[in-house]
């Protein structure tokens, strides 16, 4: 049995990457809704919007694409190398039922934002509230 020591020097991303079993780029979200819609905001700077694949299946958004760095120089010395080139995926389960196949996705200035209209039978239902006349 192995002895596994903590080192405090340790670099903790690459400690993080390592418990995700994985060193690809994971981008970060914002999903959040009103009375029609869910909305699901992710920065990806340096994407190409015909590079990004959005899907909504079961309630789970999905996004993954692929990242590419234009100039590369291969003899650079690297010390520390955090600009991110490669594929990234995402998904989340969204908090409702939604309308999949209404969806709208756009992205500007490295934002993409994704609107998906709620299913209609979890949208509030206004009730008229009559007067009885005495």
């Amino acid at each position: 049995m192995a002895i596994v020591r903590w080192n405090p020097y340790l670099d903790l991303d690459e400690f993080d990457g390592f418990f995700r079993g994985q060193m690809q780029f994971v981008p970060a979200m914002d999903v959040y809704q009103d009375e029609e819609n869910v909305y699901v905001e992710s920065p990806l700077p340096g994407a190409e919007p015909d590079k990004v694949n959005v899907t909504v299946e079961d309630n789970i958004l999905k996004i993954e694409g692929n990242m590419e760095k234009k100039s590369e120089v291969d003899e650079k010395n690297y010390y520390r190398k955090e600009v991110r080139s490669g594929s990234f995926y995402r998904t989340v389960a969204l908090p409702t039922h939604v309308q999949a196949e209404k969806a709208l996705a756009t992205f500007d200035n490295g934002m993409l934002k994704v609107t998906i209209p709620k299913a209609e039978e979890v949208k509030p239902k206004k009730i008229p509230v009559s007067v009885s006349k005495k």
